[in-house]
Parts: C-alpha cells; sequence; structure tokens
C-alpha cells in the first residue's frame, strides 16, 4: 500500500511539472503571445489534463512574472520585456563569470573535449548560415558549462535565465556577424578554462555576456 501510494505521488508530482514545463516553454518561445489569455479549459483539453494541473501551473507562472492572473477575468501572458532582457543578460554577467572561475578548477577532461567539439561545430554551421544548428550548440555549450561549475545551485539558476532569453538569442544567432563573434568568444572562454586561468575566464565570460547584450540591443531589441 505504502509504495502505490508513493507511486501516486510521484505520478501526480510528474503531471504538474510536465504541465508547467509545457506552458512555460510556450511562452519563452513564444508560442503563446504576450497579453493572450490562457483559458483553463482550453489548456486543459490541449495538454490531455484536469484543470487542477494547469491552474496550478498558472499559478507558479505568475510568481515567476511570466503570466498575471486576473481575479473574476482570466490569466494572460506577461511574457519578457525588453528591461527583463537587460536585466537577465546583466545578471547572467555576473554569473556566468562566475561559472567559468569554478569551471577551471572542477571541469574534467572528458567535458573539455566535449566542449572543443561544440566549438568545432558551432564555427562550421557559422560560417554555412545552419542558424537552427547553433542554437542547439549554444544551448549544449551553456549547459555543459554550467555543470562544469560544480555547483548544482548555479546550474539551475543559470539553466532558467538561458531559458528565459530563448527567443532573442535565436534571432541574435541568425544574424551571421554575431554568430561568429559568439563562437569566437566561446572558444576563448574554453582557453582560458583549459589553462585554468579562473581570472581571465571570468572575464572573458562576463565580456561574452555583455557582447551580447550589446548587440541585441541595438541590433534586435
Amino acid at each position: 500500500m505504502e509504495i502505490n501510494i508513493q507511486k501516486e505521488i510521484a505520478d501526480t508530482y510528474s503531471l504538474r511539472a510536465r504541465v508547467y514545463n509545457t506552458i512555460r516553454d510556450k511562452i519563452l518561445s513564444g508560442e503563446y503571445k504576450e497579453n493572450e489569455e490562457l483559458k483553463e479549459n482550453a489548456l486543459a483539453s490541449e495538454l490531455g489534463v484536469s484543470r487542477t494541473p494547469v491552474r496550478e501551473a498558472l499559478r507558479q507562472l505568475e510568481l515567476e512574472g511570466l503570466v498575471n492572473i486576473i481575479p473574476n477575468k482570466g490569466a494572460y501572458v506577461t511574457g519578457i520585456t525588453k528591461k527583463d532582457i537587460y536585466d537577465i543578460y546583466t545578471i547572467r554577467s555576473y554569473l556566468e563569470g562566475l561559472c567559468a572561475r569554478w569551471a577551471c578548477k572542477n571541469i574534467t577532461n572528458a567535458q573539455i573535449e566535449a566542449l572543443e567539439e561544440i566549438l568545432y561545430l558551432s564555427d562550421f554551421h557559422a560560417r554555412r548560415s545552419h542558424f537552427d544548428q547553433l542554437v542547439e550548440l549554444d544551448n549544449k555549450f551553456h549547459d555543459l558549462l554550467y555543470k562544469a561549475s560544480g555547483s548544482k545551485i548555479l546550474d539551475h539558476v543559470l539553466s532558467d535565465f538561458h531559458q528565459y532569453v530563448e527567443r532573442v538569442r535565436k534571432v541574435s544567432l541568425s544574424r551571421p556577424y554575431r554568430a561568429v563573434q559568439s563562437s569566437k568568444e566561446h572558444a576563448a572562454i574554453v582557453e582560458a578554462i583549459k589553462k585554468r586561468d579562473g581570472a581571465l575566464a571570468e572575464t572573458l565570460a562576463q565580456e561574452h555576456m555583455k557582447n551580447t547584450i550589446k548587440y541585441i540591443t541595438e541590433q534586435v531589441l
């Protein structure tokens, strides 16, 4: 009986997480547009669940600032504003620097090899304007770097921030100049990490974020 109860609890949590992550991903990707109403019945039908996990997901998303719930009216997409994007990249510049510094101490040889493979593929696709592949490789690069920091807390925080700016990252990496520059900046960060130069790796990672927000602010937003 106890095992069945634990399984039921685990299944319920898994369902809630799936509903929450699905709605969140569609907001961040732009599938659900800013100011669009998110109707519980429609979402429940779309996701094949009851209204309860949908309602709970919307409440959680409101806490994150992605949804605005108006009493007696409904839930509406808030999304990520221009100021949010600027703030996220500014905060990331410090945290990414810390991540690179810690990676110098904790990264494994296997992780370095994986990063170098990503760099090779990124350079290949950047020069051929294969933008979908670049976005995927950018995700892999940062995900691996976050894990190489050796901090699950830092990994979690930075992964969330990385997802929050998914739409604007796709636009930025679709521009040939920025795609090539981003690839070069990644390569410099990896070289500093390979030399175990924490100070340099931190500086380069911070500059990478600052260059990104500068380009996005001037060319995208």
